[in-house]
């Protein structure tokens, strides 16, 4: 027990020296990772499968790995949850607790947890067939942990297209059925069950809504309170075609009735505008909680970008909340409360002075007057990245043009912007830098942006240009590992 400890200590310790990977953020224990799959909560323990490609830095055929948490932010790698088969690869999807056992796969008295995911078959693929993604379910009976595949699978059977895939699931209560909202192709296709295994199609939305620039893909359709009402968000990822190039996640609010979705405007709305954001949803299981978790990364540079034994990592969660701005409804998106839990020391910083920190790990936040400022991330090589306010057009920006390595990508360099939508006389913002990534929220979540960068070493000195503000508070994190 001794050695297996000691072994467990030196590994973290190499995990945590790895150049780039985050510390605080979630990442595979090797090699590749993107879309995160299934998340749910029970029993204390929130559950994250993820697209793996277990034997490569690169994508590749796609498993579902597996870790769990008590806090969302320290995570436990669990085995393999699902593995390819005779029907093809595992592509992403969704998981839910079966409590009513209406698909007749519990057993004694165990509400089972049920997968369903699209099955890609690769050699249907490389033969030319555009039926080559159908939408299979796998179930288990140990809260998550091991599944089953169905014996009928594959539960919905591709009609004819190329893009058919990643379902996501929810229990409407209203209609006593389950509902799938499935991408295919340039729009969402809603499907109904009574029992996870038989479904029929309802309706489809989006083929003249929204942003077009590429596949629609991972949706996620959940209901929200708001001024004593039920709305329903609609998230659509995209790629590409999003508003910064690439990937990126829009969304759209309405009402939905079990049969359609219906959006309360024309207007093309994103969760977060920063170039990785992508392939984000929401946990089941949270009550009126919506908790929300995102890839981040682009399909621009994601299998290319300077990491040597892994690739990629998670957004941090994020709690969603719907605001009335205007007549109309917005989604913001705030870190969750637990990371105040990994708070080891705090300073204060003043306007137009650089500090140092010794910590990769860092929150930053403050208060002021509307007006053009910008925080200055940056290292003794002169590497910066630079996020802040243009009053001018009412934009925040991230700006990693001289971030560090950028050199695997013609894309990656540049700046990002995202519009301003509160209409408050002063900016709130909450900035949270992770050894080689930065998620900036401002008035509230209202805008948000998320950027990765290569530095050659941390970016830990700290400078806020500003003409006029209140002092900011910077608080060091410690790893959640």
């Amino acid at each position: 027990m001794k050695n297996i400890l000691f072994f467990l200590l030196i590994s973290l310790a190499v995990f945590a020296q790895e150049k780039h990977r985050p510390q605080l953020h979630f990442t595979p224990p090797s090699m590749w990772m993107n879309d995160p799959n299934g998340m749910f909560y029970a029993d204390g323990t929130y559950h994250l499968y993820y697209q793996y490609h277990p034997e490569s830095t690169v994508w590749g055929p796609m498993h579902w790995g597996h870790a769990r948490s008590k806090d969302l932010m320290h995570w436990e790698h669990q085995p393999i949850a699902l593995y390819p088969d005779s029907l093809g690869l595992i592509f992403s999807g969704s998981a839910v607790i079966d409590h009513q056992n209406t698909s007749g796969l519990g057993s004694k008295g165990i509400a089972p947890v049920v997968a369903i995911y699209t099955s890609h078959n690769m050699a249907w693929e490389k033969a030319g067939r555009i039926d080559r993604e159908n939408q299979s379910i796998a179930y288990s009976l140990d809260g998550g942990q091991t599944f089953s595949k169905f014996a009928g699978n594959p539960v919905i059977k591709n009609p004819g297209i190329a893009d058919f895939r990643d379902p996501n699931v929810t229990w409407f209560a209203p209609g006593k059925k389950w509902i799938m909202v499935l991408a295919t192709q340039d729009r969402e296709t809603f499907y109904s069950s009574p029992d996870l295994k038989n479904w029929t199609k309802e309706s489809e939305f989006g083929a003249k809504l929204g942003a077009h620039g590429g596949v629609w893909e991972c949706p996620d359709l959940f209901p929200m309170q708001v001024d004593g009402k039920t709305k329903w968000v609609l998230i659509v990822n995209l790629n590409p075609g999003a508003a910064n190039g690439g990937s990126g996640a829009q969304y759209f609010v309405g009402d939905f009735d079990g049969h359609q979705f219906i959006p309360q405007d024309e207007e093309t709305r994103w969760v977060d505008y920063g170039r990785d954001n992508y392939a984000g949803v929401t946990f089941h299981e949270t009550g009126d909680k919506r908790i929300f978790m995102g890839w981040m990364s682009n399909w621009d540079y994601a299998t290319v970008v300077p990491t040597a034994t892994w690739r990629s990592a998670n957004t941090l969660p994020r709690d969603l909340k719907l605001h009335n701005l205007n007549g109309k409804y917005v989604l913001a998106s705030t870190p969750i409360a637990a990371v105040s839990n990994y708070i080891t020391g705090t300073q204060t910083i003043k306007s137009n002075k650089v500090v140092k920190s010794a910590s990769a790990l860092q929150r930053l936040s403050g208060k002021l007057p509307v007006q053009d400022f910008s925080i200055t991330l940056s290292n003794n090589k002169g590497e910066q990245v630079i996020i802040g306010y243009e009053a001018a057009s009412n934009r925040y920006f991230v700006d990693r043009d001289a971030a560090g390595d950028h050199s695997f990508s013609a894309k990656f360099a540049g700046k990002a912007y995202a519009p301003r939508l509160a209409k408050t006389d002063t900016i709130d913002f909450t900035l949270i830098t992770d050894v080689a990534s930065a998620e900036f929220f401002a008035d509230g979540g209202l805008s948000a942006l998320t950027t990765i960068y290569f530095p050659s070493e941390t970016l830990n000195n700290f400078k806020i240009t500003t003409a006029k503000g209140l002092p900011f508070t910077l608080e060091n994190l410690k790893p959640s590992m």
